[in-house]
């Protein structure tokens, strides 16, 4: 491919009038993931196989072969749904949607939520695909920011100055992708209170809920805090299941329910084994034994990465990740985050996520959900090339 033509034009014209952003992130992984000898931009931990999954449970295995693949309870199975349910302060099956996957969430939630004239408050940095759905359909995004000088801590001012009487939507993603950063009590009171003073809704991308690196109490959800909030969920990240493509939102009923007429046109259903492997995981016997695996990857991770940073003699400046399985650093080198990404594909066949990505140039996404052989080993091919440019 050449490089000078891939993915960092930042726009394309659909016909003659549509104006188009593509998802930079996802297109650089659909690129270039299955191209590299290490790919480090994968933000679960390393994924668990259907045997360790499933274990020595025969009943469960003859269940899962004598399944008819038809198709499942259009918004989810109720095993499944009454097992996320759970999950969650007060919710009820009723709360429940399952979708494909958190990014079809997102997508339908956005969908639904926004109209003609609304705004959306997005919080930076970010995954980014709330931000460039709303974009996309036309709608005014606004950003405020996690403060990178002060440990990531919520820019309350920024927040204030975001949300107005036309703001719609305020997008949050907590724990935060890509810095790892949970939300204080005060910060997530401050947000819900900027959303009560315009009636405005809260989606949070609660994705990460489960993989915190040092506390062993989950993360809380702002489900349950204020009555116009919609959660999501998925088995990708702390439960090393991204192939299952199974997502969930959590919110009000009636809500619910006009999301689920979205649902209907965007992907109908997820599949039926996906929906038995789902509930399975999340069943109380089960998941325990996945978040600790998560954080195992997570906790024995971090710290091969940390003790490589340091090593580099100020290189580098980051704040330790809370939660999540990738730590967002900023470097001191004059490139572009971008073109950094580039460098070490081209040069050390190691793939990292780059800063611009989220928002925040200069800056770079590391994974370390991995085994320790594979991190090792991709860290001395960034530092070769790394070398070259100090």
């Amino acid at each position: 491919m050449n490089l000078a033509k891939w993915a960092l034009e930042k726009s394309v014209t659909i016909g003659m009038c549509m104006k188009f952003t593509p998802f930079d992130l996802e297109y650089s992984q659909s690129v270039w993931e299955q191209k590299v000898d290490f790919n480090l931009t994968e933000s679960g931990v390393h994924p668990i196989t259907l045997q360790e999954l499933i274990g020595n449970d025969e009943s469960l295995l003859n269940k899962l072969l004598s399944t008819e693949i038809n198709y499942p309870h259009v918004n989810g199975s109720p095993p499944l749904r009454e097992s996320i349910a759970s999950l969650y302060n007060q919710a009820t099956i009723n709360n429940v949607l399952v979708t494909v996957g958190a990014a079809e969430a997102n997508q339908i939630v956005v969908q639904t939520l926004l109209e003609d004239g609304d705004e959306l408050a997005t919080i930076t940095p970010t995954y980014k695909q709330v931000w460039g759905i709303a974009e996309n359909q036309g709608y005014k995004v606004k950003t405020f920011s996690l403060n990178s000088g002060d440990s990531w801590s919520l820019n309350i001012d920024e927040l204030t100055a975001a949300v107005n009487e036309k703001t719609k939507v305020i997008a949050v993603v907590n724990p935060n992708n890509p810095t790892g950063h949970i939300f204080t009590e005060t910060e997530t009171q401050r947000i819900i209170a900027a959303a009560e003073r315009v009636g405005a809704w809260i989606l949070a991308d609660e994705v990460y809920r489960g993989a915190e690196r040092e506390q062993e109490e989950e993360s809380e959800s702002f489900f349950g805090l204020y009555d116009k909030v919609i959660s999501v969920g998925s088995m990708s990240k702390a439960y090393g299941l991204p192939g299952l493509r199974i997502g969930w939102i959590v919110g009000p009923p009636d809500t619910v329910e006009k999301i689920w007429r979205r649902h209907e046109y965007a992907t109908i259903t997820a599949s039926m084994l996906s929906n038995a492997l789902a509930a399975h995981a999340l069943s109380p016997e089960i998941r325990p034994r996945l978040i600790a695996r998560a954080r195992n990857y997570i906790r024995n991770g971090f710290p091969i990465l940390q003790k490589w940073m340091d090593a580099q003699e100020g290189l580098f400046s980051y704040t330790p990740p809370q939660a999540s399985a990738v730590s967002f650093i900023k470097y001191n080198l004059d490139i572009s985050s971008n073109d950094l990404m580039l460098k070490l594909i081209n040069e050390a066949s190691v793939f990292i996520g780059s800063g611009d990505s989220f928002g925040m140039d200069h800056h770079m996404r590391i994974a370390f959900g991995q085994e320790k052989e594979i991190l090792e080993e991709a860290f001395v091919r960034i530092q070769r090339t790394l070398e070259n440019l100090s």
